[in-house]
Formats: C-alpha cells, sequence, structure tokens
C-alpha cells in the first residue's frame, strides 16, 4: 500500500504527467529532452515545451546518465583545500567544467593517505566520468585499482611513482632556477631552502635543482632544512641555527611552497628578525597578502587559475576517447619580486 502525500508536501512531476498534460507519448517527450527535437513537428515541440513549464518538471538526471553511460560528474580531490594554491586550481576546474555543462564534485584529502583512497574509490563508486587529482601519494593498491576501473585521470603538480597519467604542473626546474638566480643577483651569500619532508617529486624537483644551481656558484653558501608544517619550535630552531652559522653574510630563505611561507613569516616575527634587512625571504606561490606584509614577501606566481583550467580540459578529451600517450603540461612561473629580497 502506497503512502498518502503529506499535505501541502510538493508532488515531482514524471515524464508521464507531462506527456499526459501535452497530449502525446512519452517517446516523444524523451526525444524532446534528448535532443532529438528535430524529430518532432513544431506543434508538438510546443506543446511539449509547455507543458515542462507548467509542470516544472525537472529531468531525473540519474536516469539520464543511466540511459546514456555518463553521468556528467567530475571529481576533484585535493590535497589540501585551506592552501591557495588549491583554492586557484578549484576555481580554474569549476569554470571550465561550467562551460563543458560538467558539475564538480570536490574532496579535500587534507594531505591524508587514508582520505585519498577513501574518496578515489567514494568517486568511483558515484560512477563520475573522470577525476582530476592533486595527489597526496596513492599506494599501489589504489593505483591499481583505478588502472583496472580504467577511469579517466589528470594529476595537477604532483605525479605518482608508475603510473602512467597526464599531469599539469608548473616548470619546476625553471622556476627554482629563476628564484635562485635573483637571489644570487640580489647580493645574497647563503641561502637556505625551506621545504616540508621532500615525499612528493614537485618538492624534490625545486630542491635538486636548487642545490644544483648553488654547486654553480662554490664561492656562496646553499643549505636546506626539512620541517614538519606546523612544527613551530623546530623552524625557530633551523632559522636560529642558520643566522648563528653564517654571521656577517647577506642571508635569505627559500620556502618550497605558500603555506611553508607563511609559518617561516611568522617564525621570523618571533625571533625579532625582519624580513628584507636582516634576511631575505622568498616562496613558491603569491599570496593575497604577500605585498602587504612589511616590506613585501618575493614570490614566484604560478598561473593555478590556468591549470585547472588545462586540467579538465585535457581530461575532457580521454573521456572523449583520446588514446594519445600520457603527456606532462608545464607552465612557466613569474617571479614578482619585492622588499624582501632587494638589495644591500
Amino acid at each position: 500500500m502506497s503512502k498518502k502525500q503529506e499535505p501541502g508536501a510538493a508532488v515531482r512531476a514524471t515524464i508521464r504527467d507531462v506527456a499526459s498534460a501535452a497530449k502525446t507519448g512519452k517517446t516523444s517527450v524523451s526525444r524532446y529532452l534528448n535532443g532529438e527535437q528535430h524529430l518532432l513537428s513544431d506543434s508538438l515541440k510546443e506543446r511539449i515545451g509547455r507543458a515542462i513549464s507548467l509542470l516544472d518538471y525537472q529531468p531525473s538526471q540519474m536516469a539520464r546518465s543511466l540511459k546514456s553511460g555518463q553521468t556528467r560528474l567530475i571529481g576533484l580531490i585535493l590535497a589540501d583545500i585551506t592552501n591557495p594554491y588549491s583554492v586557484d586550481v578549484m576555481r580554474g576546474v569549476e569554470a571550465a567544467c561550467r562551460q563543458e555543462g560538467l558539475t564538480l564534485l570536490v574532496c579535500n584529502t587534507n594531505n591524508e593517505l587514508d582520505q585519498e583512497k577513501h574518496y578515489l574509490q567514494l568517486l568511483s563508486s558515484y560512477r563520475v566520468d573522470g577525476i582530476v587529482v592533486n595527489a597526496v601519494g596513492m599506494r599501489e593498491a589504489a593505483i591499481s585499482t583505478l588502472q583496472q576501473a580504467n577511469l579517466p585521470m589528470v594529476l595537477i603538480d604532483r605525479k605518482v611513482a608508475n603510473f602512467a597519467c597526464d599531469v599539469i604542473g608548473l616548470n619546476n626546474v625553471e622556476a627554482t632556477q629563476m628564484m635562485t638566480d635573483h637571489l644570487v643577483q640580489q647580493g645574497f651569500e647563503a641561502l637556505l631552502f625551506v621545504s616540508e619532508p621532500a615525499t612528493i617529486n614537485t618538492r624534490f624537483d625545486r630542491l635538486r635543482t636548487f642545490l644544483q644551481r648553488m654547486q654553480q656558484s662554490p664561492q656562496l653558501t646553499g643549505e636546506q632544512g626539512e620541517i614538519e608544517l606546523y612544527n613551530a619550535e623546530g623552524l625557530d630552531n633551523l632559522l636560529r641555527d642558520f643566522a648563528a652559522r653564517h654571521p656577517g653574510k647577506h642571508k635569505a630563505v627559500m620556502c618550497v611552497n605558500g603555506t611553508l611561507t607563511l609559518q617561516v613569516a611568522r617564525a621570523m616575527r618571533r625571533l625579532g628578525i625582519v624580513w628584507g634587512p636582516d634576511m631575505g625571504l622568498s616562496g613558491f606561490d603569491e599570496l593575497v597578502w604577500a605585498e602587504l606584509a612589511g616590506v613585501g614577501i618575493t614570490t614566484l606566481k604560478q598561473p593555478t587559475y590556468d591549470m585547472g583550467v588545462a586540467a579538465l580540459r585535457q581530461l575532457v578529451t580521454r573521456i572523449q576517447g583520446n588514446t594519445e600517450p600520457v603527456k606532462d603540461l608545464e607552465f612557466s612561473g613569474e617571479l614578482i619580486a619585492r622588499g624582501s629580497t632587494a638589495a644591500r
């Protein structure tokens, strides 16, 4: 026995209701909704359109996806949604989705491997047409599952070992050389590259390029320091020791990403170090507050919005059947020099 409609509750119109109001069959209504209107007479199209408007009929996207084999859903997995980099990437992916008539589902892993695995499985169960991933570090089991599912995917910024997949990101070698050269040209004699643990290729590539560039200038000092993002005490000690080892030298710090740049700036404030006059400060990723902080902080701006757009468009080509070999699409960055790296 069916339940009675609650008083005042809205009744959702069905395709049968539309057909009845338009005095036609469900097949004609389906053709109208599925882009086959050329098979219908003008008068019939007008009646169906009027019935849809009158009944406020909303087609079932689930039913349409079952019929077409596509859900028009795209998954986006972000490593850290609080990172300005991730926000700009998301904006680009979402804008491109709207242009393509796709709906975006966003998942934030908070840099946790287990969450990444969970969201990969969840999005696959939702039968999304494809996924854009800013990876934390997918494990072999997750990679195997995705390869077997043959789900189109594009990676942003971070590669995954032993996983053949399109990657959209920054030209890290070019960008790191640009920033290192800037610091050298500004007269800095001792440089410290600060990074979170180099567990992903982006951090490793930037660190390796920095060290290689510094080897070309043996009269200068190039050091590296690894620190967990929110280890304030450890970061204070790292900066304090760096300053103590190089008294009298013009010193500067280069940060591997924007979130770490913020933590280093806070550490400098705690230690009474003024970026610019006392110690140079620079970092990857343009931050909205960078030009307002003291004398301003030098940054390496990435075209993150454009990278998000490019990732979605590449994913769409894969969904449409593009079988070309996977490729890396690298974007150039822009150095924005401010007072924090001014020459003496």
